[in-house]
């Protein structure tokens, strides 16, 4: 109370440290970050390791299983906090690395080096119930995977059945999905997917449907080829049925990224900066769209030069046989 005997308000601070602990512990990640930055008082319970790895596990279960997310369980520390900075917000799709100068010469500056090896986290919802939750880890080193399109499967072929009410039928829809890359060595994450579906496609002649979930990379060096992360995700409706998941990459061409390429923009995606906040998801999916309409536009720019030089070639060819039958006839 102050000297008039009035009740004095209490800060904040003042309460007890358990029951701010328990108070934090309800917050999401960005509030948690903004409560750290409130007040020196506020800094350390806001970097409770505890505090944030419920936050890692709440928002992607599969990580109990990655090795190098166990191990910091002994160590503490700041690498929860890390792994959610890196791991929630999208990549920015501005290019932060410059293309390689010429060794020794002024402003060179080397790529950000290849993973050796890559740690799929992948955890699929469906209705706000997690329905899956893999581990998949890849030798990102090998010349096999280095030379062949970049793929990575969480589930081929054999597929599951949700865990849903028998009155409820899986759609594509309602799915989201969680696809982190991690780099073990270094321990720098990646979101690898859009969290809602950019788009639902239906297969007439087999009867699955596939929900598309990506996000666009640029490329390794700045004015390079963007990279889109498309992860797939098969499912039969009718049976409620769940049957690939995977994750490739393709170039702004069409084609696809060869596994030493996207891994390179992956590289490149895990040291540069990220773009959260509200919009962030949308700016993603836009981005997306944006990359999907110029590679179409670069399929019809092509499909009418191709068309051109088959009339060319076309013509060339009458006018000879033209030639030829007059030859013939003059004879």
């Amino acid at each position: 109370m102050d000297a008039a005997g009035a009740a004095t308000p209490a800060a904040v601070e003042d309460l007890p440290a358990d029951v701010l602990a328990l108070v934090l512990r309800r917050l999401d990640g960005a509030s948690l970050a903004a409560v750290g930055c409130a007040c020196s008082a506020l800094r350390d319970l806001a970097a409770d390791p505890g505090t944030w790895r419920g936050l890692c596990l709440a928002m992607w279960p599969s990580l109990r299983d990655v090795p190098c997310f166990s191990r910091a369980s002994a160590g503490g520390g700041h690498y929860y906090r890390a792994l959610f900075a890196d791991a929630f917000p999208f990549p920015d799709t501005t290019p932060s690395i410059p293309p390689p100068a010429v060794p020794g010469s002024a402003g060179s500056r080397p790529r950000s080096p290849l993973p050796a090896r890559l740690v799929s986290a992948v955890d699929l919802h469906h209705g706000g119930a997690c329905i899956m939750s893999r581990v998949v880890e890849t030798d990102a080193a090998s010349g096999w995977f280095l030379g062949a399109p970049f793929r990575v499967d969480a589930l081929v072929q054999e597929g599951f059945t949700a865990p849903l009410s028998p009155a409820t039928t899986i759609a594509p829809g309602d799915l989201a999905l969680s696809w982190i890359l991690i780099d073990p060595a270094t321990g720098r994450a990646l979101n690898a997917s859009s969290r809602r579906p950019v788009s639902v496609d239906r297969k007439w002649l087999t009867g699955d449907t596939v929900a598309r979930f990506a996000i666009v990379l640029p490329g390794a060096d700045a004015g390079g080829s963007d990279v889109a992360l498309e992860a797939a995700v098969t499912c039969d409706e009718r049976r409620g049925h769940v049957r690939e998941v995977s994750l490739c990459a393709e170039g702004g061409d069409g084609g696809g990224v060869s596994g030493r390429d996207a891994l390179a923009a992956v590289a490149a995606a895990m040291a540069g900066a990220r773009r959260g906040g509200r919009g962030a998801e949308g700016a993603a999916r836009q981005r997306y769209e944006e990359f999907v309409r110029g590679e179409r536009a670069r399929k019809e720019r092509k499909a009418r030069r191709e068309g051109i030089v088959d009339l060319c070639c076309s013509g060339v060819g009458a006018a000879a046989f033209l030639g030829f039958l007059v030859m013939l006839t003059l004879r």
